[in-house]
């Protein structure tokens, strides 16, 4: 029952739609939109704070005039959130020598991420058996091996999106969800940096069925059990309380679900926690620094900056400047990110020891004698968040459809729901919303006894999903070969 992402909107939304009023929020943290989080960073020139996203940050794909439109990217034009387009063009490359140009090995992958999206077509539509990125990546004539600016090319192009390394992600269904994305809406992605946060547009929607101060949305309040059967749901939570319910929607990002903050009673069958284990939650980590603003030592006429470290893959490789055109001119802030393992690293050590790597970095990629001491440093830990452990879901190799279905399903009469559970846009914002309205359409219905759905699930799984079973019923809702983002 806690909301900790957009499927809160949407699933509130969705009861409230149909005329179902009489429902609880539990909310951990002090406002909504969870893992859509912003905070104050820095000082601009008249001493009131920027505001960076921890969290959350881009709307990815948004639409063409002739297919449809991604829900999130509606939202954001709603509520007129301050949005610049990412241009993955404007990047420059470097090593520990300083700027070294290996663009050129960016045209190489591209050319090899053909051959192997058309053999994850083939493995998709003839049934058969999925394998990893790293050896779709391998077959098609990419091998990086230990060229570092190939590690770094290939880091830029797939860890940064999926937050995992090809070796730890499905071929089939990474596809899946790049496609239904950005080929079914477009291939943009709009960097959002609006002063109210991101989640503006959460808070906006719900304030459209809840009021100011509304009774049936607590927030700091934790769940440490849950309680279900075939007649209703007993949620109790850290302050004593308890909510007892007809039905029940966890949100749980998959992080918090494979932990054992909480617990299920009786405890889930070995179908759902098979489900829930198979998959992989991901640490995503935007690490800020701001400089003085007149001591700028990168070129503002780029968005990005590409490192390749020789000792490590991902090693605070990919910059991103927000003193650029269209976004904070004049602010003196970049972010560097990293995932998975080095977010682990980094989250789990102090501040100081980070910011001393980071500047090491910096300072071999433009010049130890240019690079100033920051004048604001933050990051976020998602990682030991405990109402988050960690960022987005993943599929791992080998999963199946049908696999992902008993993550997906519910349970007597508790259900889930979140961007993990979509098994098309895992991972993305709108997966959330999309999950989100589904499930709350599906409760109202069951509430009015009307047009009533069940989930299904499966005891017996097989290493791939027959065809006819990619459908409604098991979160497929779209064609993966959609292209009218290239139209």
């Amino acid at each position: 029952m806690r909301i900790p992402s957009l499927s809160f909107h949407a699933l509130t939304q969705a009861l409230s739609n149909a005329s179902v009023k009489d429902f609880v929020i539990v909310e951990y943290r002090g406002e909504i939109g969870g893992r859509v989080a912003h905070t104050t960073f820095g000082r601009k020139a008249d001493g009131t704070p920027y505001v960076v996203e921890l969290g959350a940050n881009w709307v990815q794909g948004l639409g063409t005039p002739l297919g449809p439109e991604n829900p999130v990217w509606t939202l954001a034009k709603k509520y007129n959130l301050t949005n610049t387009y990412s241009d993955y063009n404007s990047l420059t490359t470097f090593n520990e020598t300083g700027a070294v140009n290996f663009t050129g090995l960016l045209d190489d992958f591209e050319d090899a991420y053909s051959t192997f999206e058309q053999d994850a077509g083939d493995i998709l539509t003839q049934n058969l058996q999925d394998r990893s990125v790293r050896s779709g990546l391998s077959l098609a004539g990419w091998k990086p091996k230990k060229n570092a600016a190939a590690q770094a090319v290939e880091w830029w192009e797939f860890d940064w999106e999926y937050a995992f390394a090809p070796e730890q992600s499905s071929e089939e269904f990474s596809i899946v969800n790049y496609n239904t994305t950005f080929y079914q809406f477009s291939d943009q992605n709009n960097y959002v940096f609006d002063e109210r946060g991101f989640n503006a547009f959460i808070k906006g929607e719900a304030s459209s069925f809840m009021h100011d101060k509304d009774q049936r949305l607590l927030l700091n309040t934790a769940v440490t059990n849950i309680s279900y059967d075939d007649s209703g749901v007993t949620v109790y939570n850290q302050d004593g309380s308890c909510i007892q319910a007809d039905y029940a929607i966890c949100t749980f990002s998959l992080g918090v679900l494979q932990s054992d903050d909480v617990s299920f009673d009786p405890e889930l069958p070995s179908w759902k926690q098979e489900g829930i284990e198979t998959f992989a939650m991901g640490t995503y980590t935007k690490i800020f620094l701001q400089f003085p603003p007149d001591q700028v030592f990168w070129n503002t006429s780029y968005q990005f900056f590409l490192y390749a470290d020789s000792h490590e893959r991902g090693y605070y490789p990919i910059f991103q400047s927000l003193d650029a055109e269209g976004f904070l001119p004049g602010s003196g802030i970049i972010f560097v990110t990293v995932v998975q393992s080095l977010s682990y690293i980094v989250e789990a050590q102090d501040d100081e020891t980070t910011k001393a790597e980071v500047l090491a970095v910096l300072r071999n990629m433009f010049g130890a004698d240019r690079v100033p001491e920051p004048i604001a440093f933050l990051y976020p830990r998602w990682s030991l968040e405990p109402w988050a452990y960690g960022s987005y879901s993943n599929w791992p190799v080998g999963t199946s459809l049908a696999m992902h279905q008993n993550l997906r399903a519910n349970v007597d009469r508790l259900y889930f729901a979140g961007e993990a559970t979509s098994a098309e846009y895992y991972g993305f914002l709108h997966g959330a919303w999309f999950e989100g309205q589904a499930v709350g359409g599906m409760i109202a219905d069951l509430v009015k006894k009307v047009n009533v759905t069940e989930e299904v699930h499966y005891e017996i799984l097989h290493g791939t999903t027959p065809d006819e079973q990619y459908d409604a019923t098991n979160g497929w809702q779209a064609s993966t070969f959609l292209t009218y983002g290239f139209e």
